[in-house]
């Protein structure tokens, strides 16, 4: 009964933080003069166990972020188990190595950054998957490649902005939908959203269907929203702080 009531109490704190999520969203896109039914909410479940997800998706969520396979994959193995409609976002840095696994479940993978990360994705894809891949191009705004992303102008030739962009558009099972990025730490969210946002019609006017600008997240949603973007990840907002899975 404790459980179960554990449980039932955990579901209405999701609840409550997800009315207020989206009311904010509705509140931001009122300001922008935009519809919110064009932005996406992922709700960002990584340390949060598989039963808040699914909390989540009962309550009509059904766009999912982690950024860790190892946590990632067991998670939509268990969803995928009980048929939960689920789209699953991979948004933290991809090692080349978990190419393979993050293939076989996600929806859309939002940190692309560099041609070799391309290439094993596009393999993966190839041989684990009976659909293309989306994937999203990520940004460095500025130019720290140590945090990911790719950079219009890198010294590293293969994280550069357009030579990322060219290796998943010439892939044979990757499909580009656009961009993603995380704001600088010292930025200002709004000029860093605005940058993207120039970014993003840059690609968009060479592949008309790179539409996706995944930006913004629990502190930063508004400006994000304001200089466009399609996605916000959110995980404090909505999920609390609570103690990492161990």
């Amino acid at each position: 009964m404790a459980v179960e009531e554990g449980a039932e109490a955990r579901r209405a704190e999701l609840a409550r933080r997800l009315s207020d999520v989206r009311a904010r969203i509705a509140a931001a896109c009122a300001d922008a003069g935009r519809d919110a039914d064009e932005v996406t909410l992922i709700a960002v479940t990584k340390t949060y166990p598989a039963s808040d997800a699914r909390h989540l998706v009962d309550l009509g969520v059904h766009d999912l972020g982690e950024n860790k396979d190892q946590e990632a994959a067991p998670k939509a193995a268990e969803l995928a188990a009980s048929d939960a409609p689920v789209r699953w976002h991979f948004i933290g840095q991809l090692q080349r190595n978990k190419a393979k696994s993050v293939a076989r479940y996600a929806d859309l993978v939002h940190s692309v950054d560099s041609v070799a990360l391309a290439a094993a994705l596009d393999r993966a894809a190839t041989r684990h998957r009976d659909r293309p891949l989306d994937v999203l191009v990520q940004v460095s705004l500025d130019g720290d490649l140590e945090r990911g992303g790719a950079a219009v102008g890198a010294d590293v030739p293969e994280r550069e902005l357009e030579r990322v962009v060219a290796a998943v558009v010439e892939s044979e099972a990757l499909r580009l939908r656009g961009v993603m990025t995380v704001a600088p730490l010292a930025w200002d969210p709004r000029s860093a959203f605005d940058r993207l946002a120039a970014i993003a019609a840059d690609v968009r006017r060479e592949h008309p269907e790179a539409t996706i600008v995944s930006a913004g997240m629990s502190a930063d949603l508004e400006p994000a929203i304001a200089a466009g973007a399609t996605h916000v990840r959110i995980g404090a907002a909505l999920l609390g702080k609570r103690p990492p899975l161990r």
